[in-house]
């Protein structure tokens, strides 16, 4: 650990306990009452700043420290329910919404939090245009007309003009995912670093971008003191919060990948929660009386994928063939039992539209048929870039296997979360098992990542799944387009299923199973309760006893 971060973390408490909880090293005691250590793989976070984060760890850790205009109704995920916004109409043509702020909320810095605030906070996702802003610019929002289309009429009132008559719920949807989080616009100008144009970047400030990579600038609940990249993350209480406090002090993430060193710190009571647990390790805290498990099923989706640019996985018989040389039956039953259901198509369980097909499974011959059809009759080698956690790991090995019979030999390629999205999101790889949380709890969320890809050159302004491995599918693309404007939710749904069967017959993707993300969680914790999402892992309810 880094003299840095153990001076911060000294700062928030003077617990030798929480200080050797953050670091890694053996605690000298059970975790402090006020505080919640959670276990949890976080080597996927790249940046803490929502107009760039966009991994699933930070989801969490942004929906508990930054407020948004609305949120996902946990109980209810056809709905959307108040945070910030005490209200909102939508205009006769569909196109401008309207809402009405909270009186009274302020920042953790002090700052009150008005209208200008919400319209700032949207403005630098759009024009600082890293991952999340697509989110933006696919309502028709850019650099150019952003100020003019979301603006705050008073410091109670903000608008947003979109460019089509959407769906609201796709709309409000949108402004629920953690992009939307809205940012302290006096304190992130304070931290702004100047920029010089260029043809890349056309503005003269990083809008706080720099800051906000490591800092703080949120009215949510719990306020984010400390990132160490791999080693913690720390929340601390928000006392300016306007909501219900939360009943913890901190909350500390303590990187920890591997599911057995998990469970021996939870039973050993080193930390409260442990986060990545393999089917084994499920079993024996089961069966511990001091502990419990909690489990939800996510919107959450793991697959592998084929980059076209690879001129052997470009042959459409190739992508087929990968699909046969997966043990499916094998892999639920071993590897997932608890953690997973085998899910063959894109659209998660619970979302309009979504269809439980699942036509393929292990057939080496059909595999060695398509291959011999490819004119690989022998088979080829190739690399697969693996995250280095379970149970991703373990499917990836699985494939290698059985790939394997089939004359493909499959080199694994492991690495932490940051090094195998950073090569995923430039194109480089050859074959990726990875996973896919819906950005907003709408069908269009994973139809435009899987099935969505307007422009295919490498400088693409829009990076979807399907741009990442540089499928060109023009068709699929215009359906997708042409599902968000349909108003009525049968003939919509309708539209995602025939799309979901047209991506399991052709296309560089196979989709394994959905996740079903399970805790194990210590006695002494209460209100503990995972959510639909990974942004609905709220932890305002929780405390210790």
């Amino acid at each position: 650990m880094t003299m840095q971060l153990r001076k911060t973390i000294a700062r928030l408490s003077a617990s030798a306990c929480l200080i050797a909880l953050a670091a890694g090293m053996p605690a000298l005691a059970d975790t402090p009452k006020d505080t919640l250590v959670e276990a949890f793989a976080i080597d996927d976070i790249i940046s803490l700043d929502p107009a760039e984060a966009f991994e699933l760890s930070t989801a969490e850790i942004t929906s508990n420290s930054y407020s948004l205009l609305v949120r996902l109704d946990p109980e209810d995920t056809s709905k959307v329910v108040p945070d910030l916004a005490e209200s909102w109409t939508v205009s006769d043509d569909g196109m401008t919404y309207t809402f009405k702020l909270k009186p009274g909320v302020k920042f953790a810095s002090g700052n009150p939090l008005t209208a200008e605030d919400v319209a700032f906070s949207i403005e630098r996702v759009v024009k600082l245009d890293k991952s999340p802003g697509f989110l933006f610019t696919q309502l028709g929002l850019s650099g150019e007309n952003v100020a003019e289309k979301a603006r705050a009429v008073d410091p109670e009132t903000f608008e947003m003009t979109v460019d089509k008559p959407y769906a609201p719920s796709f709309v409000l949807n949108v402004l629920s995912a953690t992009p939307g989080a809205v940012v302290d616009k006096e304190l992130v100008l304070s931290k702004a670093k100047a920029v010089t144009p260029s043809a890349e970047y056309a503005y003269d400030t990083d809008f706080g971008n720099e800051f906000l990579k490591t800092g703080y600038a949120g009215s949510g609940p719990f306020v984010t003191r400390v990132w160490k990249a791999n080693e913690a993350v720390v929340l601390e209480r928000n006392d300016n919060y306007t909501g219900e406090k939360p009943k913890l002090a901190r909350v500390i993430y303590r990187h920890m990948k591997e599911s057995s060193a998990q469970r021996l710190a939870l039973e050993s009571g080193d930390i409260d929660v442990a986060r990545n647990l393999d089917p084994n390790d499920l079993n024996a805290i089961e069966n511990n009386p001091n502990l419990t498990l909690d489990s939800a099923p996510k919107g959450t989706i793991y697959y592998i994928s084929f980059n076209q640019k690879n001129p052997n996985l470009a042959k459409p018989e190739v992508d087929e063939a990968m699909k046969y040389l997966i043990d499916y039956d094998a892999i639920g039953s071993t590897l997932l039992k608890g953690v997973g259901v085998i899910h063959q198509t894109f659209l998660p369980t619970g979302q309009l539209g979504a269809i439980e097909d699942t036509p393929y499974k292990l057939d080496v011959a059909k595999a060695k048929e398509l291959l011999a059809k490819a004119g690989l009759p022998d088979g080829f080698s190739v690399t697969m870039d693996v995250r280095s956690t379970q149970p991703v790991s373990g499917v990836a090995e699985s494939i290698q296997q059985t790939a394997a019979q089939a004359g493909v030999k499959i080199e694994i390629i492991p690495g932490d979360g940051k090094q195998t999205l950073t090569k995923y999101r430039a194109r480089n790889h050859d074959i990726y098992i990875g996973q896919w949380g819906s950005d907003y709890w709408d069908p269009n969320s994973n139809a435009q990542t899987f099935a969505y890809n307007a422009d295919n050159s490498d400088d693409s302004p829009l990076k979807t799944s399907a741009w990442r491995n540089a499928w060109d599918l023009p068709e699929l693309s215009k359906q997708t387009d042409a599902a968000l404007l349909e108003s009525d939710t049968e003939k919509r749904a309708a539209i995602y299923e025939d799309i979901q069967r047209k991506v399991l017959a052709d296309s560089p993707f196979a989709f394994i199973w959905q996740q079903v993300e399970v805790a194990g969680v210590s006695n002494k914790v209460e209100g503990y309760k995972l959510g639909p999402t990974f942004d609905s892992n709220y932890l305002t309810n929780v405390s210790k006893n």
